[in-house]
């Protein structure tokens, strides 16, 4: 279970990768538009930033797909965009109003909130099971058109349709339950605003976040907690109280964890965890848009995860109790922060600063601790880090010199391994190929390490590892030509 979570959080680094970008795009362009309304490059920034923020299930349906994927093919990433716009347009509030004749109004609003990552997530696993094991399929001569490649997006539409037939009833009333939930805990005053604080990011993972967001921050029942902040109505003190404890933890919170990852990661990941972790954690305190970040780790290291999510209750939860009231339009992050303190109804916000730095400390002391006590797998901690830094670097090294050529040492690998007939499978992570082979016998491991590189690590018996080094892209992407030849 743990190393599927983990093989799932490597696949999510793709789509992850992309969101920094947008966040900052977004940030800015709301800055700029709380101080000048109507700013046209502030509206250009922000409508580039959420175009890609608000087709998150999109961008993991696609990249879960490719990253799960057997070797990476394009038809994988088409299989998951037909997989998602199947299940969503099947139960979006206007398929199910036709199904069962009602006026859209009507329908469950769990159907208003059915484009989310927890379905782009499902739907590129499904998808790329879809691909795996139909890509390869050949038809009768009368279909050989839609045979391999061509089946696997065909059969994800199929699986999804399925799928679709069980989210019609089970979305609601899992979304129902999340509501009349929020509901139940709206009158535990402060603690109720930290159990919502508590499962508004535990929730994160499956889009459900939504169902809760709508009771609290909006006017389902009546509290419309960023209306009226924003509106300057309300109760000094109370309202805000469900978006004021976000702010020292996307401001400082998870830079600090960022930081106590990047500290744990091993050394020879340590550029590569930098890049990830500093473009995030910028994302996340100037613009509180945290996938990024949490998504970085919640399937690497569910368990901190957790840890997270009880971390952020304990913050709303303390704010509430103190009455340190801030908001946001956007989310809890810098700029929403600065612009909040224009708000006649923000009760003592820079105290939010002094608890911000507080949380910081626990999260990278308890993160750090956690990491290296309990080997958790982080980002730039995972199994794939190479023993003999010696030899790699001079792999590495030598690459970037020019003194190996990547087609020539792809074939010779892939002859040692046993050519197309004992090679099942290849993938590659940050420094090895990962290859599955029908029978270990047939490797010749002293012709691949002939070709210079670091080390052969057999971890089972039909799979085995070949440490390249960082430049191991290039060799996975010659010998994906091989195959295909």
């Amino acid at each position: 279970m743990m190393k599927s979570l983990q093989k799932l959080g490597r696949a999510l680094m793709l789509p992850v990768a992309v969101l920094p970008a947008a966040a900052i795009l977004a940030g800015l362009g709301n800055w700029i538009l709380g101080f000048s309304e109507g700013n046209v490059v502030g509206s250009f920034l922000l409508n580039a930033g959420t175009s890609i923020l608000g087709a998150l299930g999109l961008l993991f349906a696609v990249g879960v797909a490719i990253g799960l994927s057997r070797d990476k093919h394009g038809a994988a990433a088409l299989s998951g965009l037909v997989g998602y716009l199947v299940v969503t347009n099947l139960i979006s509030i206007d398929t199910v109003a036709a199904l069962k004749g009602i006026d859209p109004e009507s329908v469950n609003a769990a159907f208003s909130k059915s484009e989310n990552v927890f379905i782009g997530i499902i739907t590129g696993v499904v998808s790329a099971m879809m691909y795996n094991r139909f890509s390869t399929v050949k038809l009768p001569d009368a279909l050989a058109f839609f045979s391999g490649k061509r089946l696997a997006p065909i059969m994800s539409g199929a699986a999804m349709v399925v799928g679709a037939g069980v989210l019609f009833f089970v979305w609601p009333i899992i979304y129902s339950g999340l509501v009349s939930f929020g509901t139940f805990i709206s009158d535990l005053g402060a603690a109720g605003a930290g159990l919502y604080g508590f499962f508004n990011r535990l929730l994160i993972p499956t889009g459900l976040h939504h169902a809760l967001n709508s009771v609290f921050w909006f006017d389902t029942i009546g509290i419309n907690d960023i209306g009226n902040f924003l509106a300057g109505e309300g109760t000094k003190g109370i309202t805000g109280r469900y978006q004021a404890g976000f702010f020292p933890i996307m401001m400082f919170g998870l830079p600090a964890a960022a930081l106590a990852m990047y500290h744990t990661a091993q050394t020879k990941r340590k550029k590569q965890a930098a890049s990830l972790m500093l473009a995030a954690a910028f994302a996340s305190f100037f613009t509180g848009v945290t996938e990024p970040l949490e998504f970085s780790f919640m399937f690497l290291a569910p368990a901190l995860y957790v840890v997270h999510a009880l971390l952020t209750g304990l913050s709303v939860f303390i704010a509430a109790t103190f009455q340190w009231t801030s908001g946001f339009g956007f989310s809890a992050g810098f700029v929403d922060y600065t612009l909040s303190f224009t708000n006649p109804i923000a009760n003592a916000p820079y105290m939010l600063l002094l608890q911000g730095l507080v949380f910081a400390v626990i999260y990278y002391v308890l993160f750090r601790f956690l990491i290296v006590k309990f080997n958790l797998k982080t980002p730039g901690r995972d199994d794939d880090i190479d023993d003999d830094e010696t030899q790699d670097s001079k792999s590495d090294a030598q690459q970037q010199n020019g003194q190996n050529n990547f087609s020539t040492m792809a074939a010779e690998i892939y002859a040692g391994l046993g050519g197309d007939d004992n090679v099942v499978s290849v993938d590659n992570c940050v420094s090895r190929l990962r290859l599955e082979v029908k029978d270990m016998d047939a490797v010749d491991e002293q012709r691949i390490k002939a070709t210079g590189v670091p080390g052969v690590h057999i971890v089972g018996k039909t799979s085995i590892q070949v440490i390249v080094g960082t430049q191991v892209q290039f060799v996975a992407d010659e010998i994906m030509k091989i195959r295909k030849e």
